[in-house]
């Protein structure tokens, strides 16, 4: 029975190989599917389901999963259009898209014995680094070379010209990086919490009746944690979508 449980906190963020298949195509042609591809289809595919099922077409009386959707969407579109302004409904299917994707995928990693999709770095740096190029084709589109003005702060002397611009560059660049490090440090430090404590909560509980009565405390307070991470799951999502939100206004503005 030993073998059904994670025996290290970090296997929940190992992408493993499901399946392989070599071909001697195109010289030697190697398909594999991993968990992580697995698991980024699920989240699509329960994504999809959802707004399938809440669609309310065909419904005089809207549905719970309609009016959380529609709610949901609401808001989305609320906190688009206060960041961006009057271009927010061109950004706001992107933007809703990417926060369900990054919600879904938080919350299945909330389950047990889950691969967690967002504590992969390929998936929160590749989001966040293609993120960046985008808003940077963005940039440039629509300002041209004046784009280069916003590493340039209004009023600096001529002589701070060369620092500041490193700086504003530094800070700029690292914007590539930092979307995508907080989505993955915060998965990652709180389901490695969980997996500890879980860990430890079972040992006690397998032990004397005596002990197994006096774990029910810290049990307790595991429970609220898993509450805490839930929480921080919805607000990990609407971080990084408000974050996206600001970089798109940067871009469109030069703020």
């Amino acid at each position: 029975m030993k073998t059904l449980f994670i025996l290290s906190p970090l296997s929940q963020f190992e992408v493993t190989s499901l399946i392989g298949l070599n071909a001697p195509i195109l010289g030697h042609l190697n398909l594999t599917l991993t968990n992580l591809g697995l698991y980024s289809l699920f989240v699509l595919f329960v994504v999809v389901g959802l707004h399938y099922f809440g669609n309310n077409d065909s419904n005089l009386i809207p549905s719970k999963w309609s009016i959380s959707l529609e709610s949901s969407y609401a808001s989305l579109s609320s906190m688009v259009r206060e960041q961006i302004g009057a271009h927010s409904e061109i950004y706001l299917p992107f933007v809703y898209s990417l926060f369900f994707f990054i919600l879904i995928g938080n919350l299945i990693s909330n389950v047990p014995y889950s691969f967690a999709v967002t504590a992969s770095g390929v998936v929160s740096l590749g989001l966040s680094v293609t993120i960046f190029i985008g808003v940077t084709i963005l940039a440039l589109s629509i300002h041209g070379i004046k784009f280069f003005s916003f590493f340039i702060p209004a009023g600096t002397p001529l002589a701070l010209v060369p620092l500041l611009v490193l700086i504003e560059l530094i800070s700029y660049l690292a914007r590539a990086v930092s979307l995508g490090v907080r989505l993955f440090a915060n998965i990652v430090a709180g389901h490695t919490l969980l997996k500890i404590l879980s860990t430890y909560l079972y040992k006690l509980f397998t032990g004397s009746l005596i002990v197994a009565i006096i774990t029910l405390v810290p049990f307790t307070i595991f429970l609220a944690l898993i509450g805490l991470e839930l929480a921080v799951s919805l607000i990990q999502a609407f971080v990084f979508t408000l974050l996206v939100c600001s970089y798109l206004r940067d871009a469109i503005e030069l703020h």
